[in-house]
């Protein structure tokens, strides 16, 4: 297999996640409820903790792949703030003491230490119903089959045989898993939202399945590589770096890749598995660099 080598300009992929990032953090702006009235609390919760910062890795997957067909970023970036509105949920559920009882995200208190459980697990419902609040909106696409393609695939993707299938895996991981049920493991809990992320754009420009299934398989091996370089720095970095605690999966025995093939082993892992996302791009990777950069770019992650 071709080995890929990093692009020549190395800081035109950060600043690519950047603007992509201030561009969705506008639109959740946007969205998102102000706190007013009793329910209050839990609207401050909400933004709590969308706003406690991260890369926005999720919308800047939609908005790259809606570009290679065309889409406005108007419609693109509400994608991915719906996306981005999932997954803090998602953080927020997982941070709670009867999942993996975090007190650090993102360099500062999880939202149930910063408010209290009750208005976390309320938050993070709030975080989950807004996220097709915006999808199934007008603004998002003028086309009600569009919306309705968009709503589906992301219930899919983070129900019972998505993101939160891979979660009861994950809260029921021992070391007795091997690799592929590892692997099947974080294609559930964190590879389905990227899929969707790089589906919606094909989605959103009604493009044709060949497209959707390539943009898929490109997010199905990047996924992996985020995983393995996540579990990595749970390994090998610092709280003060990551912004979050680390050593939890070897002090709760969790099989990870890094413990089932070492830290030299995860990271060739990585690096095949990176080959494999640029690959499975095809002609759409020499369109969109940002894409085809962002494997590479994952592999030398220090948070």
């Amino acid at each position: 297999m071709t080995t890929h080598s990093k692009p020549a300009e190395s800081s035109a992929l950060p600043r690519a996640i950047a603007a992509s990032a201030a561009a969705v953090d506008s639109v959740l702006e946007m969205v998102l409820p102000r706190p007013h009235g009793p329910q209050g609390r839990v609207q401050e919760a909400m933004r709590y903790a969308i706003f406690a910062g991260g890369k926005r890795l999720r919308p800047f997957l939609v908005l790259h792949a809606a570009r290679l067909f065309g889409v406005p970023d108007a419609r693109a970036l509400r994608v991915g703030a719906a996306i981005e509105t999932l997954h803090t949920y998602s953080l927020v559920h997982d941070d709670l003491p009867c999942m993996d009882d975090d007190a650090l995200r993102r360099g500062r208190p999880t939202t149930h230490i910063a408010f209290d459980e009750m208005t976390a697990v309320l938050a993070g419902d709030a975080l989950l119903t807004l996220a097709f609040e915006i999808l199934a909106d007008l603004q998002t696409h003028p086309t009600a089959e569009v919306r309705v393609a968009l709503v589906t695939r992301l219930a899919q993707a983070s129900g019972h045989d998505g993101m939160i299938g891979g979660q009861v895996i994950d809260m029921l991981a021992t070391e007795k898993f091997g690799v592929e049920d590892v692997v099947n493991l974080q294609r559930l809990k964190t590879g389905q939202l990227f899929e969707f992320s790089c589906e919606a754009g094909p989605i959103l420009g009604q493009a044709s399945d060949q497209d959707r299934m390539r943009l898929r398989a490109y997010a199905r091996e990047m996924g992996v590589v985020f995983q393995i370089t996540d579990d990595l720095l749970d390994v090998t970095s610092t709280a003060e770096k990551t912004g979050k605690a680390v050593g939890k999966d070897a002090d709760m025995g969790k099989a990870t890749l890094v413990t089932l093939l070492g830290v030299e082993g995860a990271r060739a892992e990585a690096r095949r598995r990176a080959d494999a996302a640029i690959a499975a791009l095809g002609p759409h990777a020499a369109r969109s660099p940002e894409l085809s950069g962002l494997p590479l770019f994952l592999l030398d992650r220090e948070a």
